[in-house]
């Protein structure tokens, strides 16, 4: 006997898990928010903390940040001008999450070296 599978009707709700990692998901974003969680910082100093980031790929995933509300960019006026990217509140929620990850990150790497 063979089960005949269930046609649902109802529309799947979203699954909040999804939906948050559609926000932090993208490749280098928990890089960027780690290292704007200490304070505003600017794109070459991004570039320098993650530096197997390309300078395009980087550009994107600050742009999808503050298009989702991640982070803010101030552009400042100097000689040379430069941009500042700080995280904002909603940002910052993501904080404890991303902390959680790399505790279990460098619990996994000294596992690997004992």
């Amino acid at each position: 006997m063979t089960l005949t599978p269930r046609k649902n009707r109802m529309p799947h709700p979203r699954c909040p898990l999804s939906d948050c990692m559609a926000f932090i998901g993208g490749a280098w974003t928990p890089n960027i928010l780690w290292y704007l969680s200490t304070g505003p910082r600017r794109f070459s100093e991004l570039r320098g903390d993650i530096p197997l980031v390309s300078a395009k790929v980087l550009t994107q995933r600050l742009r999808e940040l503050e298009d989702h509300g991640l982070l803010s960019r101030r552009v400042l006026e100097s000689a040379a001008p430069s941009v500042e990217y700080a995280l904002t509140p909603l940002g910052q929620e993501f904080l404890p999450v991303i902390r959680a990850i790399a505790l279990v990150g460098q619990k996994l790497k000294d596992r690997a070296v004992a």
